[in-house]
C-alpha cells in the first residue's frame, strides 16, 4: 500500500509530487508523463514568479527536468474509478489493475471535453471509461468510441480486435487509427439514449446510431465521477484551507478546486496538499 496516490501530472500534481518525495513518502503519481498540455499550449506567462513571460512549452520542459531531477516516476495510465472505505483506504482503479493508498490528492485540473447529455446515467450501463476493463463484454458487438488524444489510440486498436464494428469520433486532429471494422466520425455525439441501459446515440443533425455500447477516452475525468462520494460546488470539488474534501485522507489541489485557473494558485495548493497529507499520515 502506497503512503500516497495522486491522480494528475498539471502543476498542482508536480507540487504534490516534489513535496511528498522531499519528505521520503512513498507514492505513486497517474498521469501523462508529458505533463501538462494545456501548460504547454500556453503562449506566454506572464504572472508566474521569477520566470516572467516565459512560454508555456519552456515552463512545461522546466517541470519535465524537475521530474527527471528528482526521480520521480509518473504511471501512464488512466484512473477510471475511486472507491474508499475506512479500512483499506483508497482503492484506485487503473487500466484493470488494482492500486491501493493511505491517502489521495486529486490534481486533474478541469477537462476541456465536457460530458456528453446522457452520458453519466448510463456509466457502468453501456458507458465506459476503461477499455482494458470492458471491452471484454463487447466481442462481437458494435460500439462507439470518443478520443480526445492520440495517446489512446492504441486502447481503440484494441477494442476494434474485439468489436464488429466501432464508431470512431476522434475529437483531435490527425487521427492515425485505420483498421476495416472502424468508421470515422467527422460529428460530435449530441446525446447517450437508453432507457435503465445504452442503445442509440444521437449524432451531428439528429442522426440515430445504434451501439452496444461507448467508451469515453479522455485526458481526464471529473473528480466527481471517478469518486462520486466527493462533495462539490459548481463542478469544483470543495476544500478547506488544508485542501482537504469531506472525504478523510484525501485531498484536492489545482484547477479541479474551482477558479482562478492559474499556474501559480495550482503550485501553492498542491504544496499545501501534499504537507497536509504528511500531517494526516502523522496522526
Amino acid at each position: 500500500m502506497y503512503d500516497c496516490a495522486i491522480i494528475g501530472t498539471g502543476p498542482a500534481g508536480l507540487s504534490a509530487a516534489v513535496n511528498l518525495k522531499l519528505h521520503e513518502k512513498n507514492i505513486i503519481w497517474f498521469g501523462s508523463k508529458s505533463m501538462s498540455k494545456k501548460v504547454m499550449i500556453s503562449e506566454k506567462i506572464a504572472n508566474y514568479p521569477g520566470l516572467p513571460m516565459i512560454s508555456g512549452a519552456e515552463l512545461n520542459a522546466c517541470f519535465i527536468r524537475h521530474v527527471a531531477d528528482m526521480g520521480l516516476e509518473v504511471t501512464d495510465r488512466m484512473v477510471s474509478q475511486v472507491m474508499y472505505s475506512k479500512r483499506s483506504r483508497f482503492s484506485l482503479l487503473a487500466e484493470n489493475e488494482l492500486f491501493q493508498a493511505k491517502t489521495l490528492i486529486l490534481a486533474t485540473g478541469v477537462s476541456a471535453s465536457r460530458t456528453i447529455p446522457g452520458e453519466a446515467a448510463l456509466l457502468g450501463q453501456g458507458v465506459s471509461y476503461c477499455a482494458t476493463c470492458d471491452g471484454f463484454l463487447y466481442k462481437g458487438k458494435t460500439i462507439a468510441v470518443v478520443c480526445a488524444d492520440s495517446r489512446f489510440e492504441h486502447e481503440i486498436l484494441y477494442l476494434a480486435e474485439l468489436a464488429q464494428k466501432v464508431y470512431l469520433f476522434p475529437y483531435y486532429q490527425n487521427c492515425t487509427v485505420k483498421r476495416d471494422n472502424i468508421e470515422l466520425r467527422n460529428q460530435r455525439i449530441v446525446s447517450v439514449n437508453g432507457t435503465g441501459r445504452l442503445s442509440s446515440l444521437t449524432v451531428g443533425e439528429g442522426e440515430e446510431l445504434a451501439v452496444d455500447g461507448l467508451f469515453c477516452m479522455r485526458t481526464s475525468i471529473a473528480p466527481t465521477t471517478l469518486f462520486p462520494a466527493l462533495a462539490s460546488e459548481d463542478g469544483a470539488v470543495t476544500v478547506d484551507r488544508r485542501m482537504a474534501t469531506n472525504i478523510p485522507g484525501c485531498f484536492a489541489c489545482g484547477d479541479c478546486t474551482g477558479a482562478p485557473y492559474q499556474i501559480a494558485k495550482a503550485v501553492g495548493e498542491g504544496n499545501t496538499a501534499a504537507h497536509s497529507v504528511i500531517g494526516f499520515l502523522a496522526d
